[in-house]
């Protein structure tokens, strides 16, 4: 599994366009994205307005005036310094994928049974949906489509990062290439599934840049809390002169400025767009492409996750484990006759089998060439494999297929007047075959008889092996309230072994296109957010009805279409990462909006105190800090409330670190941490800014 190499905060490449682009979003028309910015933005120029005309006719104060000034234009800069870093990450990331993309031509051939060399060379970008090219090796495929003859070996380094090709063929489910990858070898008739410009590589690299992103249900619903608590602020600073003018004095609009820039969430407003494009770009940098804000978000939510038991909880190639002779054979002599007919047999099933004869048993290997032997290879209609070496046949496979051919065989075979002995013998031993079977059956395991001339040998032990640690991880889940499902097409006893062995909650026997949308609809009529993946054909219709729906790559374009995650990898353990990530981006959310909320009560006993101490000498016991003046500690407020969001950048954009935790621990630690912590940091940030800004009378 490849990843992104993570692009460093400090890296210049980022840092220095993020500076002019912070800049460029003080076009209101950016800012109104942002409502509490936007609210900052407006009250500044006011203040920039006041200084002028006190610049203009000579009035004093203009020291103080300016550095407050300068202060809240810093808060709106760094906050857009904030969003422009966190899009400069996914723009570099966009850059390489751009690169990829190059003027190709293609070679267009009149119609879908048209002969591979009568073909036309015309570009890429003129191609439309229904067109028909033939790529060979060497060739770059010219834009999104599936493979309808052929099979090719295919680099795909230019969207996965991975060096190692992958195998695209017609009429499976890795038929589905992309635009901008190069066949390697061979040659595939792909019809075009995508018009120039909306290309996979297109949408990705629109989605990375951001250009496509909307805000999250939850990222809007946390947009009208904060203006909502902006407008609230709004009438409140405005009733104070009044109360000023009650009390014999006044208060300059200058000073009730600084108080409502802190008196709202500015820190939580300036970050909220960073974080949620962090998020983003944290899938991205994981080789998983979100197809919008949402269900990254959904996937922090998730309730039920549904997950392919081969490949996602085993490791999907089934090893052997056990030789398990009848009665009358030795282990010995049934390992020698497997291994035999596994010699030539290229799967993973069949290599662990002449390795467990030799680990075990001391059975080398043996030259089929040498020795003259012939191969019958695995088909869907014997479901049997074997060898006929020096008058010998030997065969394994499927019990039911096992028993019928040695059926067959002995009935052949059978001399006049021996039928009943034959027959009393065959079935005492067919009982012994189909109870080891049925006891690997039940532990989960798939068993594969063996025969030779006709004797029936025993049975091979193959075994699913779960990866390791992943129980640890359901367990994890658990843990954070989320249930997990395994589907497996595999028998409900073998299923139920795996699902013990693994630690899933529950599981899908036998499953069914049908039976998958009808345990997602169930959960989902429940309230419960549901996560799955897939990558055929059949699987569309389940991913487009799951809250996350992630297709792999290497999948059907209809997979890819219906589910709203891509992962460019087709590594289905990855849904197990995507639900930690979208927790993560909520969960940072959630914590610097408690460090957001908590160090405005901290702010409010620095510059309440400074504003109102002339009126009411007794509010002097509310200044603990004991900060120098009314002036300092007013400006020290504002310096604060811009520096903390350039601290807390890092923050939002690695984000928190996930902890599989539930609900209420996560929020008794958030108080602790980001509650507390927001309260003590403006204290001591506050104190210290106001002891440098007297002691270098900037007041």
């Amino acid at each position: 599994m490849s990843q992104h190499k993570p692009i460093s905060l400090l890296d210049p490449t980022i840092l220095v366009p993020a500076i002019g682009a912070a800049f460029k979003k003080l076009d209101p028309r950016s800012l109104a994205r942002n409502p509490v910015m936007f609210v900052v933005a407006a009250v500044s120029a006011l203040t920039t307005v006041l200084f002028l005309r006190d610049l203009a006719f000579g009035n004093g104060g203009l020291g103080f005036s300016f550095q407050i000034n300068l202060w809240l234009w810093f808060t709106v800069l760094f906050a857009n310094f904030a969003e422009a870093v966190a899009e400069g990450r996914g723009k570099a990331q966009a850059d390489s994928l751009r690169r990829t993309r190059t003027e190709t031509q293609a070679k267009l051939l009149a119609g879908p049974t048209a002969e591979r060399t009568a073909y036309r060379t015309v570009p890429g970008t003129g191609l439309k949906v229904g067109d028909v090219v033939i790529v060979e090796a060497g060739d770059i495929i010219p834009s999104d489509g599936e493979v309808i003859e052929g099979v090719a070996s295919v680099n795909e380094a230019a969207i996965t990062g991975e060096s190692a090709p992958v195998i695209r063929e017609s009429g499976g489910d890795r038929s589905a290439v992309t635009g901008g990858t190069q066949v390697l070898s061979d040659w595939i008739r792909v019809r075009i599934t995508a018009a120039a410009g909306s290309t996979f590589i297109d949408r990705m690299i629109a989605l990375v840049e951001g250009a496509e992103r909307q805000k999250t249900p939850n990222e809007i619903a946390l947009n009208i809390l904060l203006a909502g608590m902006t407008i609230i602020f709004v009438f409140a600073t405005a009733t104070i002169p009044s109360f000023a003018t009650y009390a014999g004095g006044s208060i300059p609009v200058l000073i009730l400025v600084a108080l409502f820039v802190t008196l709202i969430p500015t820190t939580i407003g300036a970050l909220l767009s960073a974080i949620g494009i962090a998020g983003m770009d944290r899938l991205v940098r994981f080789n998983v492409l979100a197809m919008s804000g949402r269900a990254v978000e959904a996937a922090g939510d998730v309730d039920t996750l549904l997950l392919d038991k081969t490949g996602t909880i085993t490791l999907g190639n089934r090893q052997a484990s056990e030789f398990r002779p009848v009665r009358g054979i030795s282990a010995q002599e049934l390992a020698d006759a497997a291994q035999l007919a596994s010699l030539a047999d290229e799967t993973p099933e069949g290599r662990s089998i002449v390795v467990l004869a030799k680990e075990k048993y001391g059975i080398r290997g043996r030259d089929m060439a040498t020795l003259n032997a012939h191969f019958v290879p695995f088909t869907a209609q014997s479901r049997m494999s074997g060898v006929d070496i020096e008058g010998s046949t030997i065969r394994k496979g499927a019990v039911d297929s096992v028993l019928a051919f040695v059926g067959a065989a002995a009935a052949s075979a059978r001399p006049a007047g021996a039928v009943q002995t034959l027959q009393a013998v065959s079935a005492d031993t067919v009982r012994e075959i189909q109870a080891i079977a049925a006891d690997i059956a039940k532990a989960g395991g798939t068993p594969l008889a063996v025969a030779r001339d006709g004797r029936l040998l025993g049975v091979i032990y193959l075994k699913d092996i779960v990866k390791g640690g992943i129980r640890e991880r359901f367990a994890e889940l658990r843990r954070m309230g989320i249930r997990t499902v395994m589907i497996t097409g595999d028998n409900p006893m073998t299923a139920a072994a795996i699902a013990a062995e693994a630690g899933v909650d529950d599981f899908l026997a036998q499953a069914t296109p049908e039976d998958k949308l009808k345990l997602i609809r169930d959960e989902q009529a429940k309230g419960k957010l549901v996560a799955m993946c897939g990558d055929g054909t059949n699987d569309a219709p389940a991913l487009a009805q799951a809250d996350v729906g992630v297709a792999m790559n290497t999948g059907t374009v209809a997979a890819r279409e219906a589910g709203n995650m891509v992962d460019l990898d087709s590594d289905p353990t990855k849904l197990i990462e995507i639900v930690e990530i979208g927790k993560q981006l909520l969960m940072t959310r959630g914590a610097l909006t408690t460090f957001s909320i908590a160090n405005d009560v901290a702010k409010y006993f620095a510059i309440i105190p400074a504003m109102f101490l002339a009126f009411y000498p007794q509010l002097q016991a509310l200044n603990i800090m004991n900060l120098g003046s009314p002036q300092s500690a007013i400006l020290s407020a504002i310096i604060f409330n811009a520096l903390i969001i350039i601290a807390l950048i890092p923050l939002s954009l690695k984000g928190v670190k996930f902890r599989a935790v539930g609900a209420g621990a996560l929020l008794q630690r958030n108080l602790l941490i980001y509650g507390l912590g927001g309260i003590v940091v403006p204290f001591i940030g506050i104190k210290a800014i106001d002891l440098l800004v007297n002691a270098i009378h900037l007041v």
